[in-house]
C-alpha cells in the first residue's frame, strides 16, 4: 500500500534528529565559557566513581652537602585534594507537535542556542564561586545566581590592589595602575609561573580602563594597525596578562552600592573535572504529543594552588 502525502521522513523532521541538535548545543557551550577555558581542565569522562583524589606533594627544599656526611632527608607528610563531582545540571524543553508544525524553523536554532549558553553559564557560576576560597577565602550562600557575598578573605580593592574588601565599608575601587602592578607583584611574590595567567574582568571594568590612556597607548600596548587598542576599544592585556570580560562575574549587593568581582589567576589554581561533557537527547512523548529534549553534563569544580589567584573587588 502507498505512504500518504503527509508521512514523516528524515527531511520533515530533520529538527528532532539528536546529532544536530548534539552539534549545535555543544559549539554554543563552547563559545560561552570563559573561566573554564582558562583554568587547569581534568576529563574524567566515562570513569566511574563520585570522586577525585588529586596528590598535592609539599615542596622540599636542598640542602648543603658537608663531606663525609649523610645527606639530608627531606621528611613531610603530602595531601590531597578531593574533587566532589556533584554537580548534575540539565537544560529540557517539551515542544509539543503544534508547536512544531507552527513554529519557524529558527525556534530550533534558538534553543539549541539557548541549552549551550545556559549550561556555559552555569559551570562559570560554580567556578566563580569557587574562586572565592582562593588565599584563606570560603564559599558563601548564594542569594540569587552569582549574586553573594565575597567574604574579605583574599579579596582586595582594585585601586590599590592591597586595602582588603569591605563591603559594609562600600571599599570597593574601579582597577586602577597601582592596583594592577600590585596584584601582579602578590603572585610573583607566592612564586606563580608567568605563563598561563589571566584577569577576568566585568564589563565595567573595560570601559573604566579603555577610558585609561595609560592603557591605550601605543607606547604600552605595542601594537601597530588594525590590532591598535586605541582603534579597536579592546583590552588585549596588562603587563603581559591577558584580560577576558565576562558578564558572569559575581555581584555583592550587601553595601550601599554593589561590588563587581574581577579574578587575577594562574591556571593551576581552579580546576573543572568533567564527567560527561555536553549530552543532549530527544524522546517522543506520546501522552503530550510532542518532542522532549534534553541536554545535560555532569562535573565538579576544586581549588588546587590556594595563593595562585587574588580575588579584586570593584564598583558595580
Amino acid at each position: 500500500m502507498a505512504l500518504g502525502t503527509n508521512n514523516m521522513t528524515i527531511t520533515t523532521q530533520a529538527k528532532f534528529i539528536p546529532e544536530l541538535w548534539s552539534d549545535e548545543v555543544i559549539a554554543a557551550y563552547k563559545t560561552n565559557l570563559v573561566l573554564a577555558n582558562l583554568v587547569t581542565r581534568m576529563s574524567h569522562i566515562g570513569k566511574k566513581g563520585d570522586t577525585i583524589h588529586v596528590p598535592k606533594p609539599t615542596r622540599g627544599a636542598s640542602a648543603v652537602k658537608a663531606a663525609g656526611s649523610q645527606v639530608t632527608l627531606i621528611a613531610a607528610t603530602d595531601t590531597e585534594l578531593t574533587i566532589s563531582l556533584d554537580k548534575h545540571y540539565e537544560y529540557s524543553r517539551l515542544i509539543e507537535d503544534l508547536l512544531d508544525k507552527q513554529a519557524l524553523s529558527s525556534m530550533r536554532q534558538f534553543y539549541t542556542d539557548d541549552a549551550g549558553y545556559s549550561l556555559a553559564k552555569q559551570v562559570d557560576t560554580n567556578l566563580w564561586l569557587q574562586s572565592y576560597t582562593l588565599t584563606g577565602g570560603t564559599i558563601n550562600a548564594v542569594s540569587s545566581g552569582t549574586t553573594t557575598d565575597f567574604g574579605t578573605a583574599g579579596t582586595v580593592i582594585g585601586s590599590d590592589g592591597s586595602t582588603a574588601f569591605n563591603a559594609g565599608n562600600d571599599n570597593a575601587a574601579a582597577l586602577a595602575d597601582a592596583g594592577i602592578r600590585k596584584v601582579i607583584q602578590t603572585l610573583d611574590d607566592n612564586d606563580i609561573p608567568m605563563m598561563d595567567r589571566f584577569l577576568v574582568i566585568p564589563p565595567v571594568e573595560k570601559k573604566n580602563l579603555t577610558g585609561l590612556a595609560r592603557f591605550t597607548e601605543q607606547a604600552f600596548v605595542g601594537e601597530a594597525g588594525n590590532g591598535n587598542a586605541i582603534r579597536t576599544g579592546l583590552v588585549g592585556d596588562l603587563y603581559g596578562v591577558p584580560v577576558y570580560v565576562s558578564t558572569n562575574c559575581p555581584t555583592d549587593t550587601e553595601g550601599s552600592q554593589d561590588a563587581r568581582l574581577c579574578l587575577l589567576a594562574h591556571k593551576s589554581a581552579l580546576v573543572l573535572a568533567e564527567q560527561m561533557a555536553v549530552r543532549t537527547q530527544t524522546q517522543y512523548k506520546q501522552e503530550y504529543l510532542g518532542d522532549l529534549f534534553t541536554a545535560d553534563t555532569i562535573y565538579g569544580t576544586g581549588e588546587l594552588r590556594n595563593d595562585a589567584g587574588i580575588k579584586i573587588a570593584v564598583v558595580g
